[in-house]
């Protein structure tokens, strides 16, 4: 029910804040503004408040269908026109009057995303600390000398480092390493008293066709560093069968050393043999700060054509947690340069993906949006708000792309105005419309077997 209310929130937020654009401007350029639609299909709420802007008599709609919204306008092209409010209509108005209305909803969403990034930089957010797990094997962050427990105190690219703040900063800095092919120098902190040193992640070996959904695994860096801790045992598993306790502390499984959580996870569910049995294995904990030896054999259960082997308990402790917040001034320019580098980020993915350099599974569709919505809003305010934050980008950069069917493909035909001094003509214009919503059709498509794979299979 979380997902659902989390998801339907979000969907009306963005698209309202979207339409507002279109209509603020709309009205403010002395268009008459006809009805203003969140959702589309039968009308579930529709009122005319009393008070509204001079000549204005909008209709306000709440749709059933919340995919989509629209602001319908006094359009010669769409029926006929009173002689008296023939200026209010929008297709007579100035060039830059009609782009500048059809611009306004994806700039609306961009300004949207700013603010709510500012606000995640007031309140604070809890992250985790920037200390890595053990690396992926034969992955880059392996290649390039860690080996897990490194706190990464610095990033940056070309020699200029800055302080990383979290887990997540760091995330992202690799993120726009892989998708630019840029190396990225991390400073690990020193222990014990001892300087820090400098390594170089060597990003620009992968190919943009790399940036998927598994890209972390193979940067090798996939989560932060946890405590290779016992949690709750459940009652008859293997664990508690062997002994195991809430707080034990792992030290090694057979002659494997372990580092963190992650590493113990994967050492469990690998724990099976060739012919497909779970192996006996000893593990040296630590119980109350006193070391002990247990022979632990974990269950084996089938997921798909593998096996693994869970032994019944909850693995690793919380990572290590920092509060990240902002300044009143530094906040809201760390939103607008999150805002940015998010926009270009999504504009260079899309064109990759364009050109077939990045795999298309990197679409999403509402599926995978809802997914994230509910587990977003489960984890708090901040976290929700992060995360309609990104969606708002998206939908603004999305709503840029030249497609006939878009608001990017609208403001298309108004560039080839004011080159040309004519208009597309309706012949013209409606075979870009077929060709738009053809193309859009496909992406959704795509993006639609690409949630179900990534969720279901």
């Amino acid at each position: 029910m979380l997902t659902v209310i989390a998801f339907v929130v979000a969907l009306g937020v963005l698209i309202a804040v979207h339409e507002y654009g279109h209509y603020r401007v709309a009205v403010a350029c002395g268009v008459k503004v006809e009805r203003f639609s969140v959702g589309f299909g039968k009308a579930l709420l529709r009122w005319q408040p009393k008070r509204q802007h001079p000549g204005q008599q909008t209709e306000f709609v709440i749709g059933a269908f919340p995919f989509g919204g629209y602001v319908k306008m006094l359009d010669e092209r769409e029926g006929p026109v009173a002689p008296e409010e023939r200026h209010r209509a929008f297709n007579t108005q100035p060039l830059r009057s009609r782009a500048a209305i059809v611009a306004a909803g994806p700039i609306a969403n961009l300004l949207l995303a700013v603010v709510l990034y500012t606000a995640v930089n007031w309140i604070g957010v809890d992250e985790p600390v920037a200390k890595l797990a053990r690396p992926v094997a034969a992955s880059l962050a392996e290649a390039a000398g860690l080996r897990g427990g490194e706190h990464i105190t610095q990033a940056g690219f070309d020699g200029d480092l800055s302080p990383v703040q979290s887990f997540e900063d760091l995330r992202w800095r690799m993120t726009r390493g892989a998708l630019d092919g840029r190396d990225l120098t991390l400073e690990v902190a020193g222990e014990g008293g001892r300087p820090g040193r400098q390594l170089v992640l060597p990003l620009s070996r992968m190919e943009a066709k790399d940036a998927d959904p598994q890209m972390f695994r193979k940067i090798g860096v996939v989560a932060p560093l946890t405590r290779p801790e016992i949690g709750e045992v459940m009652a008859g598993s293997a664990a508690e069968r062997s002994g195991l306790r809430p707080g034990d502390l792992v030290l090694t499984v057979g002659d494997t050393p372990i580092l963190d959580g992650q590493q113990l996870r994967e050492v469990i569910r690998a724990s099976v043999d060739a012919t497909g049995q779970a192996r006996t294995q000893t593990w040296q904990l630590q119980r109350g700060g006193q070391p002990l030896a247990l022979e632990v054999k974990p269950e084996v259960r089938e997921e798909g054509a593998a096996k693994v082997a869970p032994i019944g308990a909850y693995v690793g402790a919380p990572p290590e947690m920092v509060t990240v917040r902002q300044g009143v001034v530094d906040g809201v320019w760390r939103g607008v340069v999150r805002t940015w580098e998010v926009s270009a980020l999504t504009v260079r993915m899309m064109g990759k993906m364009l050109i077939g350099e990045a795999s298309i599974k990197n679409l999403s569709g509402p599926l995978t949006i809802a997914d994230y919505a509910g587990k977003s809003a489960s984890l708090g305010l901040t976290q929700y708000l992060v995360f309609l934050a990104l969606i708002s980008v998206s939908l603004g950069v999305l709503n840029l792309m030249p497609l006939p069917v878009l608001d990017g493909g609208h403001l298309m035909y108004y560039l080839w105005e004011g080159l040309t001094g004519k208009s597309v003509s309706d012949a013209w214009m409606e075979r870009f419309q077929r060709g738009g919503v053809a193309l859009l059709l496909v992406m959704m498509s795509i993006a639609l077997f690409n949630d179900v794979t990534r969720l279901f299979g």
